[in-house]
């Protein structure tokens, strides 16, 4: 939109020429609105991350609980009624759960996003043997109350939802987004149909809905019960000594393993195009888990072999041999790829984890804590 310059719009520069007009408050462009469901995960935080960082104002959806889980956004988060000596980030909280429709529909109605990243699920794939009803609730229908919610708002709302790799299963490798799916697991059922139900809505009611199948993605940030993690903080401890062994499962399963900072990106990327769609973003490589733990014991200077105990309850009812993405959609369409290689993001995660277990050993010396508690 082209502007008009008056006369008597500015001071005279040095050269003579008006100075342009400064552009008033009522009429600077207005600041994008993004709403984030689990928001306190590992995804959710580096996706606020993001989006502050594009002068976005973004709203998280959290559930009631009797205890404060919001330790990967402590370092943007401001308690509203403190005074900061720096400006607060225009981030806000709010109670709300994918199991209750009528809180994601009051939410939808306040907040009156642009966009909506729904992240939140049950994501843990042996947990979800263990309480598949909660998953199937959570993941699946879950993403079907925030779609019709989303529908009932604004269809001028963009819609994100997080899928995940495992909804492959056991289908041969590379998996592409025309890759049927195979789920092994409740969980991956659960996004399966998150997924269909996304692209239902999209073809129904042309809500801009997009799928991002989301291969491995770890981070410092990671929860401490998945195995990369659990690899890492077992380093961390054994490196410090407070611990001597790490129990894990099958050493075999092969994983396509990137950085979550660098997949929040290409999440936000979906929602920028002009047509909405479906993609696979995966850094297109593959490593097993024992490639996982030469490379983080190795990183640290320890043999795995000497710490690592084999124990059959971590494995599977069913296993998911091998995944590894084909991005080349991600890539041509989106403009997208991965900055954090393999080894570089094994380190990353060793280093967060040695640093961490030094100030655990600190709590251990002084009486504070259990040195036989682990992770």
């Amino acid at each position: 939109m082209a502007t008009t310059q008056h006369s008597n719009g500015g001071a005279a520069g040095d050269n003579g020429e008006a100075a342009p007009p400064s552009v008033p408050p009522s009429l600077a462009p207005p600041r994008k609105v993004a709403l984030v469901t689990g928001i306190t995960g590992q995804d959710g935080s580096y996706l606020t991350e993001l989006l502050l960082g594009k002068g976005y104002e973004v709203h998280g959806l959290i559930r009631r609980s009797s205890n404060f889980n919001t330790q990967r956004l402590d370092h943007i988060y401001h308690d509203p009624h403190s005074q900061p000596s720096t400006p607060r980030p225009p981030m806000r909280l709010h109670y709300a759960d994918l199991s209750d429709s009528s809180s994601l529909r009051r939410a939808l109605d306040h907040i009156l996003p642009d966009e909506v990243y729904n992240l939140a699920a049950q994501s843990h794939v042996a947990v979800s043997f263990e309480v598949p009803d909660y998953t199937a609730d959570v993941t699946a229908t879950g993403a079907l109350r925030l779609l019709e919610a989303v529908r009932l708002a604004s269809k001028r709302i963009r819609y994100y939802q997080a899928g995940s790799s495992e909804m492959f299963g056991s289908t041969p490798p590379p998996q592409s987004e025309s890759s049927p799916f195979h789920p092994r697991s409740p969980y991956a059922a659960a996004k399966v149909a998150a997924h269909w139900y996304t692209v239902n809505y999209r073809e129904a009611y042309g809500l801009f809905a997009c799928n991002g199948v989301l291969f491995n993605h770890e981070s410092p940030r990671r929860g401490e019960n998945f195995v990369t993690r659990k690899i890492t903080r077992a380093v961390g401890r054994i490196k410090v000594g407070l611990q001597t062994k790490v129990f894990l499962g099958n050493l075999s399963a092969a994983r396509d393993w990137g950085f979550a900072g660098d997949y929040v990106e290409a999440m936000w990327r979906m929602l920028q195009q002009d047509k909405p769609g479906d993609y696979v973003v995966a850094t297109e490589e593959s490593h097993t888990v024992e490639e996982f733990l030469q490379a983080a014991f190795g990183y640290a200077g320890l043999n795995w072999k000497d710490h690592v105990v084999i124990d059959k309850k971590y494995f599977r009812p069913a296993e998911v041999d091998s995944l590894q993405g084909d991005a080349t959609k991600a890539r041509k369409e989106l403009g997208w790829k991965p900055k954090i290689g393999f080894q570089q993001l094994v380190e990353m995660m060793v280093d967060n984890d040695i640093e961490l277990a030094k100030k655990e050993k600190v709590l251990v010396d002084a009486g504070y804590r259990d040195p036989k508690q682990q992770p």
